[in-house]
C-alpha cells in the first residue's frame, strides 16, 4: 500500500523497490503516466536507462530497407575524405 504525498507544488507516490524491479523500471528511467478508466497507469517508455534497445530499433526498420551510399559532394573545408 502507498499514499499520495505532497511534494513541493505537486503530489507524488513512492514505489517499493520490488514493484519497480518487476516492472523493469529503475531510478532515473522515464515513464509514461496515463489515467485510464479511473486508474493511473505507469509504464516504462521505450528507452532503457537513457539508451535505446537495439532490438526495438531494428524492429522499427522497414522490411524492404536496403542500405546505400550517399554522395555528399566535394569537400568544402578541411574535411578528411
Amino acid at each position: 500500500m502507498a499514499a499520495i504525498r505532497k511534494w513541493g507544488n505537486s503530489q507524488g507516490i513512492r514505489f517499493p523497490k520490488d514493484v519497480l524491479e518487476e516492472a523493469g523500471i529503475a531510478v532515473g528511467d522515464e515513464v509514461e503516466v496515463k489515467a485510464r478508466h479511473g486508474e493511473i497507469v505507469v509504464r516504462p517508455t521505450r528507452r532503457v536507462r537513457g539508451r535505446y534497445r537495439l532490438k526495438d530499433l531494428l524492429a522499427r526498420m522497414p522490411a524492404d530497407y536496403a542500405p546505400s551510399e550517399v554522395d555528399w559532394g566535394k569537400p568544402v573545408g578541411k574535411e578528411a575524405w
